[in-house]
């Protein structure tokens, strides 16, 4: 959601925070906001503007802060209150001596907020966040780190803090609960940010730190307490990946250049985990015995990983003839599901970080269930809470729009399946075999696919004018139909639905005439004569149909208006070759209606709230 900087040391902190604001902007905003120690005033000076970041640089540029060694910044995406100048953070107190900036949500803000106006505390804005500012200015008696104790002693809510205060510059302190924030070491200099990108450029070690621990830095110094105050003894940890790997490299887009790195994320999982034709889930924190006894399995995921979940639920009971229910994460939590023993709950999240994800595992945990996380962030609060860790190391996905985490959390569930398959007796060691063989052929097959993205560009031209979209597939590509119209509808604001083929007639086929566009998602399985039928009964009615299909299928272009062709494939290892066309047709629709791909509107990266 939110994104954070903060930094401390012997620079101009001004332009190092708005550099990693930049480096923060995929994660969706639409504010943001600078606030520093001025040493030549002795007071805290604040920046903000409305919309992109480059509104905040221009008003720095004709109102410049200088002699500023410590400061935060923030970009805001709307909870509390419209986006507007005064509702853009940090937010600071009555007297302007403490700022705050702030990622999640305080739940009993009303009742704090009430408290401070009867006490004749004025407030300018609407955000939950404000009230935050004026509890620690309340409790500040000379010590930041206590004052900000009292203060989230005092809410209730998720949230990520930094705050600093004017009467001593030289400290930054930071706090959080439910929402991401790391800390970055330097040589003469330390930060605070949401996540990793924002400072990679600076600094490669970093600290996670956990739930209910707060941080006072300084230029030299961190430290750390649990909220309780005791001390706690950080491990500070060497992020792998390249700034590179954050940066386009000569793309247009950071969606585009994830596509593309597919290849690479599905190979290196590859090399990693099979080992002479056999499955390696090193970090899954589940013996072969305890794993052999699972009964049943939860998946729990919110949006793309959800997706994911859907087709690993397909894999899991076929492969290893385990019972599979997918649940969005924030309908399980309250609807009481029926947890026995030898249940496994399996999270699929890009960040770790997901809100309504982690309160399932939670809630799931506490009730004796076991769990396992597949994830692409080292560290995050769904690691730390679940019994083991399956990595994705899909690197940093800085688009919106999961792309290359979404295969690689398919990749991951294939694996998965393979090993309880083996470990449950399902598979016989030929079809192990032939299903690893051919997973193992993906990354060069994804080549083969993405040599057509031209062809897929010029169907976006022909497509992009049409006000909404239909997306079928059927098995093991249902799941499919739903992520490729999720993807269009993010980030072109199209309106577009997934469906399994066999439910069009009851229902929306009533939306077929020659206005809509219909992808077909139709590789040769055991329901093709199926899709087929489906694909005649939309014709019949004038529908404006794209297929994709399995290379060598010459019949289907009869029935279609254009053809994206995958390679040949076992059926059940097709989503993650239908993934590709999906994403290239929503990636060039939106480049076509000029849409700015890599951070749609209203959308965040990291949904850190419910």
């Amino acid at each position: 959601m939110c994104g954070i900087i903060g930094y401390i040391g012997s620079k101009e902190a001004t332009p190092i925070l708005l550099e990693g604001l930049k480096k923060l902007e995929y994660r969706g905003y639409d504010s943001s906001g600078v606030g520093v120690c001025s040493a030549k005033d002795g007071k805290i000076i604040v920046r903000k503007a409305q919309g992109k970041i480059r509104h905040l640089e221009d008003l720095i540029k004709s109102h410049p802060i200088t002699h500023a060694t410590t400061g935060i910044s923030h970009t805001r995406w709307a909870t509390h209150g419209a986006p507007s100048h005064r509702n853009s953070h940090p937010h600071c107190d009555v007297k302007q001596t403490i700022a705050v900036v702030h990622n999640g949500i305080i739940e009993n803000y009303q009742e704090l907020r009430q408290e401070l106006q009867k006490k004749g505390v004025k407030f300018v804005s609407e955000t939950d966040t404000e009230v935050v500012g004026h509890l620690v200015a309340e409790y500040f008696k000379g010590d930041l780190v206590k004052a900000v104790q009292k203060a989230i002693g005092r809410v209730r809510g998720a949230f990520a803090f930094g705050v600093i205060c004017s009467a001593d510059p030289n400290l930054l302190v930071a706090a959080r609960v439910g929402s991401p924030l790391i800390i970055g070491i330097g040589k003469g200099e330390n930060f605070i940010a949401s996540d990793v990108p924002a400072i990679l450029d600076k600094t490669k070690r970093v600290i996670y730190l956990k739930d209910g621990e707060m941080a006072a830095l300084t230029r030299d110094d961190v430290k750390i307490w649990k909220f309780d105050g005791k001390p706690v003894t950080p491990k500070i940890d060497t992020v792998t990946f390249t700034v590179g790997s954050a940066q386009k490299e000569g793309y247009p887009h950071f969606m585009l250049k994830e596509i593309h790195e597919q290849p690479h994320v599905l190979a290196q999982m590859i090399k990693s985990r099979i080992k002479n034709d056999h499955v390696v889930l090193d970090g899954i924190g589940l013996s072969d015995n305890q794993l052999k006894s699972i009964k049943n399995i939860y998946i729990v995921a919110c949006g793309t990983a959800y997706h994911a979940g859907m087709v690993g639920k397909y894999l899991i009971e076929k492969i290893a003839g385990i019972p599979v229910v997918v649940d969005a994460a924030s309908e399980f939590r309250y609807r009481e599901p029926i947890l026995q023993k030898n249940t496994l709950i399996l999270s699929v999240s890009q960040s770790g970080e997901t809100a309504d994800t982690l309160a399932a595992v939670r809630d799931a945990r506490a009730r004796g269930a076991k769990a396992i996380t597949i994830c692409n962030a080292v560290g995050s609060s769904l690691v730390r809470e679940s019994d083991g860790v399956l990595y994705t190391h899909a690197g940093p996905e800085i688009g919106v729009a999961s792309t290359k985490a979404y295969t690689a959390q398919i990749g991951m569930l294939y694996l998965f399946a393979l090993k309880l398959g083996e470990l449950h007796k399902k598979l016989s060691d030929q079809e192990r075999h032939k299903i690893i063989k051919e997973f193992k052929h993906i990354p060069s097959l994804y080549k083969t696919i993405l040599q057509q993205k031209e062809h897929v560009a010029q169907i976006a031209k022909k497509k992009f004018r049409f006000g909404c979209f239909l997306f079928l597939g059927r098995n093991v590509n249902y799941p499919s139909a739903l992520e490729g119209a999720l993807k269009l509808k993010e980030i072109s604001y199209i309106p577009a639905e997934g469906y399994a083929a066999g439910e069009m007639k009851h229902g929306p086929i009533a939306l077929i005439d020659e206005y809509r566009a219909v992808v077909c998602i139709a590789p040769q399985s055991e329901v093709y004569e199926k899709m087929i039928s489906n694909i005649q009964e939309i014709r019949a009615r004038k529908g404006k149909i794209t297929a994709i299909a399995t290379e060598g299928d010459k019949d289907i272009s009869k029935h279609a208006d254009y053809v994206i062709y995958i390679p040949k494939i076992d059926p059940l290892l097709t989503p993650l070759l239908v993934a590709i066309p999906l994403q290239l047709i929503a990636y060039y629709i939106a480049v076509n209606l000029g849409c700015d791909v890599d951070q749609p509107r209203n959308l965040a990266k990291s949904v850190t709230v419910e």
